[in-house]
């Protein structure tokens, strides 16, 4: 099974910091935030990830190379202008093979552990499922959710009265998701996702531990804090 990291984000929120570096190669706990997530996908027994890269991003390139230092093979989509995400993965197809695959926001922290997506793979295609999202209780500045979790486990979009919760960034997809979404041009993500939950096609779990959007300076400044407190294991 192969991943892709979603790190072609211009990352305004974070302005100056990105001005001159991209987001994906900020640093968190003396590391670069893309880091983790690659040093997590190799011990949970990944050996092949696809990063989408546009703002800067010939510096994620050079600072992470083949991959090899981290026991990975990682190959790049470049975006001349970022392309939103369901037109960054629809581009990247060709590099994530006809299997389902896993994606990660870049700009997210989890503690969710990816071991699991083999797995729930394998489930998403006995479901007859085109995609499997991480939901998350609602961050503070996030309050409506984006999507209702049923006690089945699928993921629905118009129903009144509701309680949502948020998408994680965190999902696996089928292929077939993407196959009406023309590579290169920009597409996002949550219309394909909405026509699936029309037909059942999208389920989900819920993950209420540790998550955070490192999308501002402040929050990636709490992150840090939080790391460089935890006890040395």
């Amino acid at each position: 099974m192969r991943a892709m990291i979603l790190a072609a984000g211009r990352g305004e929120r974070m302005r100056p910091l990105t001005d001159h570096l991209p987001k994906p190669l900020i640093p968190v706990a003396g590391k670069p935030l893309i880091q983790w997530h690659l040093e997590k996908l190799a011990g949970a027994g990944f050996s092949e990830v696809v990063i989408n890269y546009a703002w800067l991003g010939h510096m994620i390139e050079q600072t992470l190379g083949s991959g090899e230092q981290f026991g990975l093979s990682i190959r790049y989509s470049a975006e001349p202008q970022a392309l939103e995400t369901a037109g960054g993965i629809a581009t990247a197809l060709p590099l994530l093979g006809e299997d389902p695959f896993l994606v990660i926001n870049g700009d997210v922290w989890c503690d969710w552990d990816p071991a699991q997506a083999q797995q729930l793979a394998a489930e998403l295609k006995l479901r007859q499922c085109l995609a499997w999202l991480l939901m998350v209780p609602n961050p503070v500045q996030h309050p409506a959710g984006d999507f209702l979790l049923d006690g089945e486990g699928f993921l629905h979009d118009e129903v009144a009265n509701s309680t949502r919760h948020t998408f994680a960034g965190i999902g696996i997809y089928q292929p077939k998701l993407f196959a009406h979404t023309p590579a290169h041009h920009p597409a996002k993500l949550a219309p394909l996702l909405r026509e699936a939950m029309k037909h059942h096609q999208v389920c989900g779990a819920l993950h209420s531990a540790e998550w955070m959007d490192v999308g501002t300076p402040e929050r990636l400044a709490s992150l840090e804090i939080d790391i460089l407190s935890r006890p040395k294991s």
